[in-house]
């Protein structure tokens, strides 16, 4: 095997990586918003009130009054790509009145019928929960509605579920120089960009100097990006003058590390991206300094750039460690003092091939990236030498031969 093939080995394997690393998560949104519904059906001693299929219990319900064309529809504050829409039917009559009903998403908040259809539901079991898949659609609003004269909409649950791609906080340590009430560190990492009950969904400190608020990647990644959601409510100029500061250093609580950007302002409830160059740091800090100030965040995500030959070769079925079913190496080892791998133990594809010298100590760089400790591959098997082998190994020996001796003939 050439060193061409290795190195498209090689970059397999460093795109299989920033893949995992940096893998999707689908997280059921509908409860960030608000919902309404074309009429309220009040009795029976119950509530059934359109937010109640948003409070995730399965025994208290929405209903509207028997009506012509009548329909529910959630609010989301924002535009999403939504992924797939979840129902949960009643338990106990009326299951059947869901029949029909049609699943919309869209941005016409006035005229809900002109939102394109993701599904229309033939029909759910008593107390059970349908998905119903809707990808790529994009819309602020989620719409359930039944057309016809003489029906009710009535369920117990909805969920939205989005997904959200590769921000590398997501999961991560998360630290602030202090905490106001049940404003806490993580809810700033937590998807949710807080339209609702902000208190429960966005981080923030006490009135202080020079607050901050920290998360730790884990390992050393090169940060393309930040991007900064704004608190939608009470007061979105304390996030003014806000530094976003990427590095390794934990000196001065990270706040000394080089400067991303300074945030000058930010509207209330509005997300704002910040390029940051390929920064390379462990640690993402934002940082106000000053006296009195309080550091409010919504929402911090923290992306890194994927190149295109990375990302396709991560599932080129073709390349050496996906053809060979090598999707995972044995061990790669970061080397912190040189930026190197020093340690690599890789597919049989790569035995007995001359290494880079970045690979073999040297100072050449390649992409930052972790350890790893993954199960291990099976062990390779020795052929038995046999008068069969060695003409094999010895044919093959003589065309690299000839090979090298027609590349030099042809360079003359």
């Amino acid at each position: 095997m050439n060193m061409r093939v290795f190195y498209k080995g090689l970059l397999s394997l460093l795109g299989f990586f920033s893949v995992q690393k940096k893998a999707e998560s689908e997280v059921n949104i509908a409860s960030w918003g608000t919902a309404v519904q074309s009429t309220t059906f009040y009795g029976l001693n119950h509530d059934w009130s359109a937010q109640n299929a948003l409070d995730g219990l399965n025994n208290i319900c929405t209903r509207t009054e028997e009506q012509s064309d009548p329909w529910w529809k959630l609010d989301l504050k924002k535009t999403y790509s939504v992924n797939r829409v979840t129902i949960t039917n009643r338990l106990i009559c009326c299951v059947n009145w869901i029949d029909g009903a049609e699943i919309r998403i869209g941005n016409d908040s006035s005229d809900v019928f002109s939102n394109p259809v993701c599904a229309v539901v033939s029909s759910i079991p008593a107390g059970a929960t349908y998905s119903f898949s809707c990808p790529g659609m994009e819309g602020r609003y989620v719409i359930v509605n039944i057309p016809g004269t003489s029906k009710t909409v009535t369920f117990c649950e909805v969920a939205v579920y989005v997904i959200f791609p590769g921000n590398l906080a997501t999961g991560r340590t998360v630290i602030q120089s202090s905490t106001d009430g049940y404003w806490f560190a993580h809810q700033a990492i937590d998807f949710n960009p807080g339209f609702t009950n902000s208190w429960s969904a966005c981080s923030s400190t006490d009135i202080q100097t020079n607050p901050w608020w920290r998360v730790d990647l884990g390992y050393i990644y090169r940060v393309s990006r930040v991007v900064i959601t704004n608190i939608p409510d009470c007061c979105p100029e304390r996030i003014n003058g806000t530094e976003i500061r990427i590095g390794n250093s934990l000196e001065n609580n990270g706040n000394n590390n080089p400067t991303c950007a300074v945030i000058s302002s930010l509207p209330a409830g509005v997300s704002s991206t910040y390029t940051c160059n390929n920064m390379e740091g462990r640690y993402v800090n934002l940082f106000i300094p000053g006296n009195s100030r309080i550091l409010t965040l919504c929402e911090v995500e923290v992306y890194e750039e994927v190149s295109n030959l990375e990302r396709s070769l991560a599932h080129d079925e073709s390349s050496p460690l996906m053809k060979q079913g090598a999707s995972r190496p044995e061990r790669i080892q970061h080397k912190s003092t040189t930026n190197c791998f020093d340690a690599v133990t890789l597919h049989e594809v790569f035995v007995e091939e001359a290494l880079p010298p970045c690979l073999l100590g040297g100072n050449a760089r390649l992409p930052v990236f972790v350890e790893e400790a993954l199960p291990p591959l099976p062990t390779r098997r020795k052929r038995p030498i046999t008068r069969a082998n060695k003409l094999e190994h010895k044919v093959e020996k003589e065309e690299e031969r000839e090979e090298v001796v027609e590349q030099e003939e042809g360079v003359k």
